[in-house]
């Protein structure tokens, strides 16, 4: 019997409940109660379900509970890390405070995050023997690093407070699979990496975000004859929590990535190991030359452009330039080849040849696949360094046009029940756009308002006076506007744009105007940025899409909203133009079918910013009076809460009590 089955779910939710017991202020919300018992029926049954919860409806609690109930293991998949480490510290134990009030009893329940949140032992100890360090600062984090280990039971960096995330040799030390040996290394009874799986194989629970658990579904699909392939367990069940988020993640797995950085990385790596073993060879020296100069040459040959565009013109290169592309995988393979021969070989050796082979198989891929449901395109990162060099890194990708049948065959087919959460799933009130975006059939589906009072706390504004965000004369005017808007809110808001130019553009011409202090993303990384904004009053923090979803500001602190256009993805996006153009061709209207609903779900999230308890109050404004002129708006309408909406600026005054004359 599971630890939660002598009571109805009823019984934990309802007013004068178990729950309400164990929260002295705890509110009976009937939503929270209606998901629980639609997931309690979807596990039993084994039917996927898909479940729009709004923000304050406790959806973390109602997944839970149910959960707990079935006895089932059951993976619950996150949108972040943050997230993860929310349910495990504090969802769980409040549970475990609710269900086991003697405190003689726990949950069993762990979480896994990738490989690169965790410490390498075999690195840290190859390291003490033979250290190569850069400078005081990696001395003094390689010494917070080794006594930590001796400490630590689980490796995750994130106990690691003294080692800041920009840490360069965190990256040497880190479990990555790159280089992993597996059960052919020295420390793997002892591997953070090996000690993760025992305990998710023994646990009820297990918590992963979207990232893992796409990248593990990746590998056991690649794998399919290796029973120990991927490290997450087998489970009865999915609770897919900011289920939002699933397309975008999903592509990314299913796709393929080469760099020029991932092969200098393996070029590095084999010469750092083999250095360090004294086993280096005339042979090997020229395999690591030759891949490096040829790798330097192919990357610099692909075709020139600025941020992520379509590589449409890969038959007319390799045309040109098939001689560069032959001689870069001629080099993988050498190296390859080299490996192999050696005599005695150090336990890298078999992860450097498995890395070498992936590499030159990705390419290919990249190259020559011709896969109609496969965008191929480029994504230079960086800039230019002295003298002119280039020092961008060069990413290849190829990405699925259409995860929805990849997804329906390797998951949703494959799994008794899925449930997909989030407080933004719906467009226009139903789940269409969802389902088809992610191969969902034969779901049930359950809409469920907020627990908040949207009319009376958070009042809409779009002003109707603005030119279209689409002209040149817009930033001015809606510089002049969100001026207007923080002098009445007195600050205290966050000031959400769609592209980085426009962010920078308004913030310069305000920057000067206002009287409070103002956070612009990108001077510090985000958690330090939201920190300093909870702590500074009548604080205005301008960010793009980073700061659109997942951020949780509760109070007076943050009593404004303010984005600047209608968030469509940019039309020539090499994924976003593949897939209009695909649908289009299919006889649907992407506008309608695809860039409209994402759109909506992009803007629900922003707007999910501003009210985060029963106490807070603020303004949403929406400078992009599209939505009130076009026949699209409407459906941005239909899906937002219903929301207090007002065009008029005295209205926005006279809501918080100002008067700016």
């Amino acid at each position: 019997m599971t630890p939660a089955a002598g009571f109805s779910l009823y019984q934990f939710f309802a007013p004068g409940g178990i729950l309400s017991k164990t929260h002295p202020a705890y509110e009976f919300r009937r939503s929270q109660l209606q998901m629980a018992q639609a997931v309690e029926e979807a596990l039993e049954e084994k039917r996927h379900l898909i479940v729009e919860a709004g923000t304050g409806t406790g959806k973390t609690l109602a997944y839970l509970l149910p959960v707990i109930r079935s006895g089932k293991r059951v993976i619950i998949s996150t949108g972040t890390k943050n997230l993860q480490e929310q349910l495990f510290h504090k969802d769980i134990p409040f549970l475990e405070q609710a269900l086991f009030p003697d405190g003689k009893s726990k949950l069993n329940v762990c979480y896994m995050k990738g490989r690169g949140n965790y410490l390498c032992r075999k690195k840290l100890y190859d390291l003490t023997t033979n250290p190569v360090l850069s400078g005081l600062e990696e001395i003094n984090h390689f010494s917070e690093i080794s006594r930590w280990e001796k400490l630590t039971q689980i490796g995750d960096r994130a106990e690691l407070a003294g080692v800041p995330e920009s840490s360069v040799l965190w990256h040497k030390l880190d479990a990555r699979s790159e280089a992993c040996t597996g059960q052919k290394c020295s420390e793997f009874d002892r591997c953070f990496i090996t000690l993760m799986r025992r305990r998710a194989a023994e646990s009820d629970i297990v918590i992963v975000n979207h990232h893992l658990f796409f990248a593990d579904l990746t590998i056991k699909q690649q794998s399919e004859h290796a029973p120990d392939a991927g490290i997450l367990p087998e489970a009865g069940a999915v609770i897919f929590d900011e289920a939002h988020e699933l397309e975008d993640v999903a592509s990314s797995y299913f796709g393929v990535t080469i760099s020029n950085a991932r092969v200098d990385e393996l070029a590095r790596d084999v010469e750092h190991a083999l250095t360090r073993n004294r086993m280096f060879s005339a042979g090997l020296s020229g395999a690591i030359g030759s891949l490096r100069d040829h790798t330097a040459l192919f990357f610099s040959l692909l075709p020139t452009g600025n941020g992520r565009f379509a590589f449409e013109n890969r038959r007319d290169f390799l045309e040109e330039n098939g001689e560069e592309y032959i001689a870069l995988r001629n080099s993988l393979q050498r190296l390859d080849a080299e490996l192999q021969q050696m005599q005695e070989k150090p336990e890298e050796v078999f992860a450097f040849s498995r890395r070498a082979g992936e590499l030159s198989f990705q390419l290919h891929f990249v190259m020559e696949e011709e896969n109609p449901n496969t965008v191929f395109w480029i994504e230079r990162r960086g800039t230019r360094g002295a003298g002119g060099r280039d020092r961008h890194t060069v990413f290849l990708q190829a990405t699925p046009i259409d995860v929805a049948p990849i997804l329906k065959m390797s998951l949703f087919d494959k799994l008794d029940c899925a449930v997909l959460t989030s407080a933004t799933l719906a467009v226009g009130g139903g789940f269409d756009y969802m389902r088809q975006r992610l191969g969902l059939e034969h779901t049930r589906e359950l809409l469920l308002p907020s627990h908040f009072d949207y009319e009376s706390q958070a009042l809409l504004y779009v002003p109707p006076d603005l030119p279209d965000p689409r002209t040149p004369e817009f930033a001015a005017r809606a510089a002049e506007r969100i001026r207007q808007l923080l002098e009445i809110t007195r600050g205290r808001a966050f000031v959400l744009f769609t592209s980085y130019a426009q962010m920078k553009d308004v913030y310069e011409r305000l920057c000067s105007q206002l009287p409070y202090r103002l956070f612009l993303q990108g001077e510090a990384p985000k958690n330090a940025l939201l920190e300093e904004f909870r702590l500074t009053p009548n604080a205005v923090l301008f960010g793009t899409s980073s700061f659109w979803q997942g951020v949780d500001v509760q109070g007076e602190q943050l009593s404004c909203v303010i984005i600047d256009r209608l968030p469509f993805a940019v039309p020539s996006d090499p994924v976003v133009a593949a897939r209009v153009k695909a649908i289009d061709a299919g006889g649907g209207n992407a506008f309608f079918e695809y860039q409209v609903p994402s759109a909506v779900i992009t803007l629900k999230q922003g707007f999910g910013r501003l009210i985060r308890s029963l106490h807070d109050r603020g303004l949403l404004a929406l400078l992009d009076n599209r939505i009130l002129k076009k026949q699209y708006g409407r459906v941005f309408v239909e899906s937002l809460p219903p929301y207090t909406r007002t065009t008029d600026l005295k209205k926005v005054q006279e809501f918080f009590g100002a008067d700016i004359g």
